[in-house]
């Protein structure tokens, strides 16, 4: 599943899904996406997007009567997890796009990543590999 590449209308719609509390109709799409916007936005058009968002594996659907309720198969937090290690897995040696990124994310964001990585981290010894640099000694 690629899911990097969405469109401002996908983009959009998942929005719009992640914000909600429960899988929504496509009526109730368009009407919370047309709330705001100078150019109203068709009931097909905006079908038509949910449907390729079904198919790229990004939303399910679950029939109502005639229709169609749509949610969000990952949370916010789970897409843009998946983006980041999508964007990863795109170069053959990681440690420098991870030394680089490490060095771009805010102080705070960092002091979070490393919270993380120890907590995930804890009780493993790390035997070395490609481009691994042992910590500094305290």
């Amino acid at each position: 599943m690629r899911v990097h590449n969405l469109g401002s209308l996908e983009r959009a719609i998942m929005e719009v899904l992640w914000d909600s509390t429960r899988p929504m109709l496509v009526r109730e799409l368009q009407g919370v996406l047309n709330a705001d916007a100078d150019k109203l936005l068709a009931y097909t058009t905006v079908q038509t997007v949910a449907e390729r968002l079904v198919k790229k594996g990004l939303l399910s659907r679950t029939a109502e009567r005639k229709a169609f309720r749509y949610s969000a198969r990952l949370s916010r937090d789970e897409h843009v997890t998946a983006v980041m290690l999508e964007a990863l897995a795109e170069t053959t040696d990681r440690a420098p796009v991870l030394s680089c990124f490490a060095q771009s994310v805010d102080l705070d964001d960092a002091l979070r990543l490393l919270e993380e990585l120890a907590r995930r981290t804890a009780g493993h010894k790390h035997v070395g590999g490609p481009g691994w640099v042992p910590p500094p000694a305290p």
